[in-house]
């Protein structure tokens, strides 16, 4: 049975989770002017990030790992494009650290497709470039052209010739499939 007790510090810790949020909320909405475009700078996952590299560098795949972990975490809560991709390609780092390449892949594959429809959800071009570019990396065709083929319908709403395209592209490291 609930008390009166029980029930204020129940309101009392949804009040301060609320005010939290909301104040989290004034604070991003101050850092751009654009909404899509990634804030490294206030990553939550950053600062995992480093460390699982710093651990790498220092050969503690365990540490890396558990790092690695906190940083998914992190990204996974911010829903943030920008953080699947980071992750990503931590992923691939981690598993070629390990000595096994391949062990990354699948989880990369996977927290990129999530970065490529997030990032394309929230209308960033770049984002959708920077996950083509991940997939191309990683020899997947099919989904590069796909990506592609979203970049273009962002770049200019559904008309993207293969000129335009290959102009936004032109400074990225992405294979244009030839049939788009």
């Amino acid at each position: 049975m609930a008390t009166r007790k029980t029930i204020g510090a129940v309101v009392a810790g949804l009040g301060l989770v609320l005010s939290s949020v909301l104040g989290g909320g004034a604070v991003t909405a101050d850092r751009g002017a654009d909404p899509s475009a990634p804030r490294h700078a206030a990553a939550p996952w950053a600062v995992h990030l480093a460390a699982m590299d710093e651990a790498l560098r220092e050969g503690d795949v365990g540490a890396a790992q558990n790092a690695w972990r906190e940083a998914y975490g992190a990204a996974l809560g911010s829903r943030r494009w920008d953080g699947y991709a980071d992750a990503g390609d931590a992923a691939l780092r981690l598993g070629r650290a390990s000595g096994a390449p391949a062990a990354g892949v699948p989880r990369a594959r996977e927290l990129y497709l999530s970065a490529l429809f997030r990032a394309r959800d929230a209308g960033s071009l770049d984002g959708v470039l920077r996950v083509a570019a991940s997939f191309d990396a990683l020899g997947d065709r099919d989904v590069t052209r796909q990506a592609v083929r979203m970049a273009g319908r962002l770049a200019d709403h559904g008309a993207t010739s293969r000129a335009q395209l290959a102009a936004v592209t032109a400074d990225r490291p992405i294979t244009i499939p030839a049939d788009i």
